[in-house]
């Protein structure tokens, strides 16, 4: 999974790969891309890294 996040302005960027469909835990939708849990990135809000966690998926 590459996961690129990016901060222009006040505006977040986030920038990760579409992987081949693979059956979500409970088998009702197909993940095409995932972070996998959460990831703390390089972009800072207040002092503080922040933290993404996505999953996108469709309908199986």
């Amino acid at each position: 999974m590459a996961l690129k996040v990016e901060q222009k302005e006040n505006k977040l960027y986030i920038e990760i790969d579409l992987e081949k469909p693979t059956r979500s835990t409970s088998g009702k939708t197909l993940v095409v891309a995932s972070t996998r849990g959460n990831v703390v990135t390089d972009v800072m809000v207040d002092g503080k890294p922040v933290t993404i966690g996505i999953n996108a998926y469709i309908k199986a």
